[in-house]
């Protein structure tokens, strides 16, 4: 069964998340619920690309950057990433206490690590500090992990 891993760009545009959305529905449907997707669920590419494993009703994996990683995260956020932990089927939580920059590019590196392939919804962008999405997508390019770049058409962050 094929592991797809997400990375991605938080805080989108509400149109921009729909095409986002879109895109990743459309990349996933081919494989019509035999895969695995893996997520840190943050708000974004991240918790959009979640939803979508769960609706094509494929197993979710979520990877835990940090202990207090859920309290970093917009409160507005949390009950979109409470529902979505509870439907996965394995919790991966790695051993740091905060979500710091660090704890992120670990689990970055986590799920480049356990994956057949990586999507990033990227701008193409530099990361905008160490273990954004250019950080993780550099990483899995060093590994040799297929990545597949999701970026609507003239859309901005």
């Amino acid at each position: 069964m094929r592991r797809i891993a997400i990375t991605g760009h938080r805080g989108l545009p509400p149109d921009v998340a729909q095409a986002v959305d879109t895109a990743l529905r459309d990349h996933l449907a081919p494989f019509d619920g035999d895969m695995v997707g893996m997520s840190c669920l943050a708000d974004g590419a991240d918790a959009i690309f979640a939803r979508a494993v769960v609706d094509a009703g494929a197993p979710l994996e979520v990877v835990v950057p940090a202990e207090a990683y859920r309290d970093a995260l917009p409160a507005e956020h949390h009950p979109e990433y409470d529902a979505l932990l509870r439907r996965a089927v394995l919790v991966h939580r790695l051993p740091h206490l905060e979500s710091t920059p660090e704890a992120h590019m670990d689990a970055g590196r986590h799920m480049v690590d356990h994956c057949d392939e990586l999507v990033a919804v990227w701008d193409g962008g530099p990361s905008r500090g160490e273990g954004g999405t250019a950080d993780v997508v550099g990483y899995a390019n060093a590994q040799e992990c297929p990545v597949v770049v999701v970026w609507p058409q003239g859309a901005r962050r």
